[in-house]
């Protein structure tokens, strides 16, 4: 009996052994279409600057395609940690696939602290059964009308108020030729698909995804009567030529060329990408006119502005993570200064350089990469940006906080979004009239059982 302990004892000693460096030294695999390096090379760099400060191997997977992230989840494939939005954690979250991390950030002394993460937007997402599933990624902002202010000045306009202004400084920019090239080439207004029409929809109160009454029963604003003025004036500025007539098909990657390259007076997209406009021209050009500006969305009869705050982006472990204490370790680094230099600024030595006296600068592959690795805007309030802001990021910032409401997605959006999409630019492009467009998307909505009333 005593050697039958002994041999057990042994047994235990010698997994102990084998198992524990194993254990620590597990790989930490992290997916994100967005965060880290820009091309393969600086993902490789990234995910070892990031395995340095964590002390554990990082696989950095940036994805090439939007479906990357599903595709692999539903094949079995395990993660440690992933990048999504708010609709996709609802259906993980629906599906019991994300861990509940509520006490974690709890008892973490880095996100508990609500001088890094203030303690109420932590309700943004929490969910009905009282858990948090996710961490913040940075801070979201959202988006605006983003104008060419310098055309503005040169034709002469005043920043538009009312949905009226709104049409006639758009047209001027269409037809008054406010590039000075002699060529009818400019656009007065482009969106990427329906992305984003809230600060139209919005002068008619009509908000965009969900909205749930009392009795929690959902609807989709755009799916009513309320809506179809809106749309008539979007299919006006279609019509006429105002619109850019590639909106239904345009990527964001699309909007922001054809805004930069001086063919477009107006798109709607992120706060931040004013300063991320504005810097792009000036590293070009110091001497460029060039100067985009955000400004609030066209007032409704009530006095109101409606503009969109972002879905939060968010950092979530799957329920089969192999490493999360790993994971749990990044959320953490990703939120102190090293991290967030990370997540802005990029990997020491190739985006920027940090001098003996403790200066930084950006290098030339720095510049062009905007300070943005995922994280152009933080949480923490004790990390400053050693360059300061971007031209036009605050002013842009205070009208979002003054305007600007989160949106209702539920698990039930990526299946209503694209029968919204449909009928919405049915009636925009005229191929349905309006009010038959908006009819027939409440119908579908309603049959398939995405809407209550």
């Amino acid at each position: 009996m005593r050697n039958r302990i002994i041999l057990w004892l042994c047994l235990v000693l010698a997994v102990v052994v084998v198992v524990a460096p194993v254990a620590s030294a597990a790989k930490l695999r992290i997916v994100s279409s967005i965060s880290g390096g820009k091309d393969p090379e600086e993902v490789e760099l990234f995910a070892k600057e990031v395995s340095e400060h964590l002390g554990i191997e990082v696989e950095w997977i940036r994805p090439s395609g939007d479906d990357f992230l599903q595709t692999a989840l539903r094949a079995g494939e395990r993660f440690d940690l992933i990048y999504l939005n708010t609709p996709f954690m609802d259906v993980l979250v629906a599906e019991g696939a994300l861990m509940p991390l509520t006490d974690f950030i709890k008892n973490s002394p880095i996100l508990s602290d609500p001088d890094v993460i203030p303690t109420e937007e932590w309700e943004m997402l929490r969910y009905p059964d009282g858990e948090i599933y996710s961490v913040f990624n940075k801070y979201e902002g959202g988006t605006m009308p983003v104008i060419r202010a310098d055309w503005l000045e040169k034709l002469g306009l005043d920043i538009p108020e009312t949905l009226d202004d709104f049409y006639n400084v758009l047209k001027a920019f269409k037809e008054q030729d406010p590039d000075g090239n002699g060529i009818d080439d400019t656009y007065g207004l482009s969106t990427a698909g329906l992305y984003d029409i809230q600060p139209f929809m919005g002068a008619f109160g009509v908000k965009q995804r969900y909205v749930i009454d009392e009795d929690g029963r959902r609807t989709i604003p755009y799916a009513s009567d309320a809506a179809i003025p809106g749309y008539e004036w979007l299919k006006r500025l279609y019509d006429e030529g105002i619109l850019d007539p590639n909106f239904v098909t345009n990527t964001t990657a699309d909007m922001r060329n054809l805004f930069l390259a001086d063919r477009l007076g107006m798109n709607t997209y992120w706060d931040m990408w004013v300063g991320l406009y504005n810097n792009t021209r000036l590293n070009e050009d110091p001497n460029t006119e060039f100067r985009a500006m955000g400004i609030a969305g066209p007032v409704g009869p009530n006095g109101e502005r409606m503009l969109r705050r972002g879905d939060p982006s968010i950092w979530a472990i799957p329920i089969n993570a192999q490493n999360p204490e790993g994971a749990k370790k990044f959320l953490e680094f990703w939120h102190t200064e090293a991290g967030i230099r990370m997540g802005s600024l990029g990997v020491k030595g190739h985006d920027y350089i940090e001098h003996p006296d403790g200066t930084l600068e950006l290098t030339e592959i720095g510049k062009l990469h905007n300070m943005d690795h995922g994280v152009p805007r933080w949480y923490n309030k004790n990390v400053v940006n050693p360059f300061g802001d971007l031209p036009g990021v605050k002013e842009a910032e205070e009208i979002i906080n003054k305007y600007a409401t989160l949106e209702i997605s539920t698990a039930d959006w990526p299946r209503a979004e694209p029968i919204v999409n449909q009928y919405a630019f049915m009636a925009i492009t005229g191929k349905m009239p309006v009010a038959d467009a908006v009819r027939q998307m409440r119908q579908e909505l309603l049959d398939a059982g995405l809407i209550d009333y």
